[in-house]
């Protein structure tokens, strides 16, 4: 996107905006030009450090608060939760969530996913909401390719570009499927308004769960390279695990190469960067895909600003 249609796209927002009584800087995609304007908003307000839940039968599972946006606010913590499957948690991992005071989690898994890995295990009381996104069948490809052992139908399946084409083309039914759409707003709307802490995760809590992780941070008026690099940091968490399954695959003969697992394992600036492509492509930026997108209107818009910036 050009520069002048980021001003422009900005100040119709700006004027939108002001209707709900919200800053108009709420979700600009650049710093402030004004030296006054970088001197209250700093250019990189960032470095903040992302707060992990340490769990041993989950790796990806963070407090999404502590994030200062372009308003001059920050992200208030213990309200949002973001995280990989919490089916194998331990019981120590259990009593660790119950401490979350959560009301809701909110599970993107689809019906395969749960079939395979289980139902989450979560504190007495809490059960999960299940709101399945699509994965374009990715799970039961990747199930297929490891169960056959076919060192020559793996990299037919995965390799030569193949497994990176499949993630990009999911990222983007995050924007053009209505379905997916209608899941992510029901969960926004939930978050809006604010009947307690809320989790919600998919399998990996890095591609359904990084999506909207990056949706929500850039509606509340953080950075963009922030929000970007909150996405990224699902490498780091899960990094260790995912080198841990690939040499398993490999010792016990079930993959030759397991390396081809690797673009489907980690998150990469080119899947968001397709979701985001979309987006602009068909709602005009990323104010067009909250309100017309996902069908969230300013007072909702408004309500999510006052619940979780502070």
């Amino acid at each position: 996107m050009s520069r002048a249609r980021i001003r422009l796209a900005t100040a119709v927002l700006a004027a939108a905006l002001a209707m709900a009584g919200l800053p108009a800087s709420a979700f600009a995609r650049t710093a402030p030009a004004t030296a006054d304007a970088q001197h209250r908003y700093p250019a990189h307000p960032q470095a903040e450090t992302i707060r992990q839940i340490p769990l041993q039968g989950a790796v990806n599972v963070r407090d999404l608060g502590g994030y200062r946006t372009w308003t001059g606010g920050k992200v208030r913590r213990g309200l949002v939760y973001r995280s990989d499957a919490l089916s194998r948690l331990t019981p120590a991992d259990v009593t660790t969530v119950a401490g979350l005071g959560l009301t809701e989690v909110v599970d993107f898994r689809i019906p395969a996913e749960l079939q395979y890995d289980g139902a989450d295990r979560l504190p007495a009381g809490l059960t999960a909401t299940s709101r399945p996104v699509s994965d374009l069948g990715l799970y039961a490809t990747l199930v297929g390719a490891i169960a056959s052992g076919d060192p020559v139908q793996q990299e037919r399946m995965l390799g030569g570009g193949r497994a990176e084409a499949y993630m990009r083309d999911i990222y983007r039914t995050f924007v053009t499927s209505p379905e997916n759409r209608a899941q992510f707003a029901a969960t926004l709307r939930e978050i809006a308004d604010g009947r307690g802490p809320l989790l919600y995760h998919c399998t990996s809590g890095k591609d359904r769960t990084g999506w909207l992780s990056y949706v929500l941070l850039r509606a509340l008026a953080v950075p963009e390279d922030t929000a970007e690099r909150d996405y990224l940091a699902s490498n780091t968490f899960r990094g260790a695990y995912d080198a841990q399954v690939r040499a398993g695959l490999k010792q016990s003969g079930r993959m030759l190469n397991p390396d081809l697992l690797i673009p489907l394992q980690e998150v990469r600036t080119d899947y968001l960067d397709s979701a985001t492509a979309r987006m602009e492509a068909d709602f005009g930026g990323f104010y067009g895909y909250l309100t017309n997108g996902l069908g969230l209107d300013l007072r909702t818009l408004a309500k999510l600003q006052a619940r979780l910036v502070g």
